[in-house]
């Protein structure tokens, strides 16, 4: 396997990616059996997780996507968060399903959890691939998590840095001085 020359080390593999992802479709599946479900991708970050999961599916539902930015730099959440692409149809009596590629600080989900409510969803719940709760600022229960991480900065799967390295298909560790 090509390993990018900017990648430390490989945290999740390919294969561990695929079994994730088919545990996670699984517990959906079963919890949203005779649901109105409609999964919310947080793009862009997402994307990748959030196909895998739909194909891994059995269950029919629509799907939708947001876009919202909490970044001010590469690193750092700035605790405030922008709506920048809102979803497309309406949320109201829907039971709603976020799917998030990773956790850290609790803002952006937590805002769109709130946000969502208001928009008068039957239930909002959040998938996510990765949970790095060292990071947490605002605590927010995570109804279904992929892995629980350490505090390490990790790309690939979708997972960029300045828009970088999100074609890789394992998620690995950046080496510090690429974004230091």
């Amino acid at each position: 396997m090509f390993i990018n020359k900017d990648v430390e080390s490989i945290l999740v593999s390919e294969n561990e990616l695929r079994e994730i992802v088919a545990r996670l479709a699984g517990e959906i599946d079963a919890d949203y059996k005779d649901k109105d479900l409609m999964m919310i991708g947080v793009l862009k970050g997402s994307v990748l997780f959030m196909a895998d999961l739909m194909k891994a599916m059995e269950k029919d539902f629509s799907i939708d996507f947001v876009v919202v930015s909490s970044y001010e730099n590469g690193t750092e959440s700035s605790g405030r968060v922008n709506v920048l692409k809102d979803v497309s149809q309406s949320v109201e009596g829907k039971d709603l399903l976020i799917v998030e590629d990773i956790i850290d600080s609790g803002n952006t989900l937590n805002f769109l959890v709130q946000y969502f409510n208001a928009k008068k969803a039957k239930s909002v719940k959040i998938v996510t691939l990765f949970d790095k709760p060292d990071r947490r600022q605002v605590e927010i229960p995570v109804d279904y998590v992929g892995k629980v991480i350490p505090d390490v900065f990790i790309v690939g799967y979708g997972l960029d840095y300045s828009e970088k390295y999100r074609t890789l298909p394992y998620v690995g560790i950046l080496k510090h001085e690429i974004y230091s």
